[in-house]
């Protein structure tokens, strides 16, 4: 745990852009061999707008990093955060450190996006991707990210989070969004069993069903334990599945990028499957 720790306090910029690269190949290529969907699309083209928006967010979390290490360096000077009040061995300081941040910078952040009004409409250009592969797990408007690293600084502030413990924690939330948003079949049995432990991909994909109350459940982006802790876990059938959402039938995968950058200053569309009733959703949680 220790080489693990050392290891990514001082992580070079180069492996975490290896990480998140070498992430989006494997599980692109995975989806060549066992595709959940084979849909019909042009790849490449669907890839353009979701590599833009990840290239944006690279961006804006490279600019505003020293805001995040200076917190960091603040709360573990100053003795201040939940890890820092904790006398405990450091494998257990680290997965509770892993969870939280799990927790706070990306289950809280996601659901008070979906929860308040004018931050979905910025997440609302992640859930406008009607063909959901694994470049959509970073398919985030540059407002959304500034909203994440928000939350994410929020979340070391609370914890008192060292260095280590948040380039870890990073790490593995891109790998695991890249691994929940691929396009890829697993075993039924397999997917049920992880998804009790991390967010597996069936479970993820019902969060992108194109309609309420499903759109507003498994908020999780590592760990599942939050959507079944707070109520908000649910599955569906794959093949009941639709992607994208009801209310911008007229916004997909492949509109423009200006447009998608636009979207969150036009008018606000009131979600349809709020009025919708005997959703079956009860009945498919699990």
């Amino acid at each position: 745990m220790e080489t693990i720790i050392n290891y990514f306090e001082t992580i070079p910029s180069s492996h975490r852009s290896l990480i998140l690269v070498s992430g989006i190949t494997f599980f692109w290529l995975l989806e060549y061999a066992t595709p959940l969907f084979k849909f019909d699309y042009r790849k490449f083209r669907h890839a353009w707008p979701n590599l833009f928006f990840t290239l944006t967010t690279i961006v804006i979390n490279f600019v505003l990093a020293f805001i995040l290490l200076k917190t960091s360096d603040w709360t573990v000077a100053n003795g201040f955060g939940v890890l820092q009040w904790l006398d405990a061995p450091l494998w257990v300081t680290v997965v509770l450190g892993v969870l939280l941040m799990d927790l706070i910078g990306a289950w809280l952040a996601h659901w008070v996006q979906h929860k308040i009004r004018p931050l979905w409409m910025f997440h609302l250009i992640h859930h406008t991707d009607n063909h959901v592969d694994t470049t959509t797990a970073n398919r985030h408007h540059p407002g959304e990210s500034v909203i994440r690293f928000i939350f994410t600084t929020l979340a070391t502030f609370i914890l008192g989070a060292p260095v280590a413990i948040i380039m870890l924690y990073q790490s593995l939330s891109v790998v695991f969004s890249q691994f929940n948003h691929a396009n890829i079949e697993l075993p039924k049995k397999l997917d049920d069993i992880i998804s009790w432990i991390i967010v597996s991909p069936d479970m993820h994909k019902v969060h992108h069903h194109y309609v309420l109350p499903y759109t507003d459940t498994n908020y999780g982006n590592i760990f599942s334990v939050w959507d079944r802790l707070f109520g908000t876990f649910a599955k569906m059938r794959n093949e009941d599945l639709v992607y994208g959402v009801d209310t911008y039938p007229d916004v997909d995968s492949n509109a423009k990028i200006n447009k998608l950058l636009k979207l969150p200053f036009e008018g606000y569309r009131a979600p349809e499957g709020a009025k919708f009733e005997g959703t079956g959703l009860k009945e498919s949680q699990g």
